[in-house]
């Protein structure tokens, strides 16, 4: 009987530190919808590898997220909306052709995206509850970001947009 109720116990426990969030954990309120990430983590990996990938961006003259009004004065009622869309969009385009020849490097990138993947599928969830409201403003801001990114060959541009990750990040740390 004490055996089965210290397992119920111990359960119990560690039932409730999954739902914790882990060191550098913030919940975002992005709109409607509340997700939790370590923007940190991702800050410091990206941190690690940023002069490597910023040194191989041949093209220093345009910029993919920061070009006029790509991110600013996005609404917050499409503040969702446009996080969901760059989220996917880092992770179907950005990520898929981000690939050195340093492994270090490569593994830093795999850890930035797996965490994307996590974000992207937390929003995913809050888009088909209807949580993230997509206007035309949100997709005029994705079409900016992607007329930039198609401009440039896939390898130039997915190390462009990498380099820039910290602009996304900034933006999303100054969420309201």
């Amino acid at each position: 009987m004490k055996a089965s109720h210290f397992f119920l116990c111990l359960l119990s426990m560690s039932s409730w530190l999954n739902l914790m969030p882990t060191a550098g954990t913030k919940i975002f309120h992005i709109g409607a919808c509340s997700i939790s990430m370590s923007v940190s983590e991702i800050r410091s990996g990206f941190t690690a590898i940023k002069a490597n990938i910023q040194a191989r961006d041949p093209i220093r003259t345009l910029s993919i997220l920061s070009r006029p009004h790509s991110l600013h004065k996005v609404k917050s009622s499409e503040r969702c909306c446009v996080t969901h869309q760059l989220f996917n969009f880092y992770v179907d385009k950005v990520f898929k052709h981000c690939k050195t020849e340093d492994s270090y490097v490569n593994r830093k990138i795999s850890s930035i995206a797996n965490s994307f993947l996590s974000v992207k599928r937390k929003l995913g969830q809050c888009h088909e509850q209807n949580k993230c409201t997509c206007g035309q403003e949100s997709t005029e801001k994705l079409q900016q970001v992607l007329v930039n990114y198609e401009g440039l060959n896939v390898t130039s541009a997915a190390i462009k947009s990498l380099g820039e990750l910290d602009i996304l990040l900034d933006w999303l740390e100054k969420s309201p």
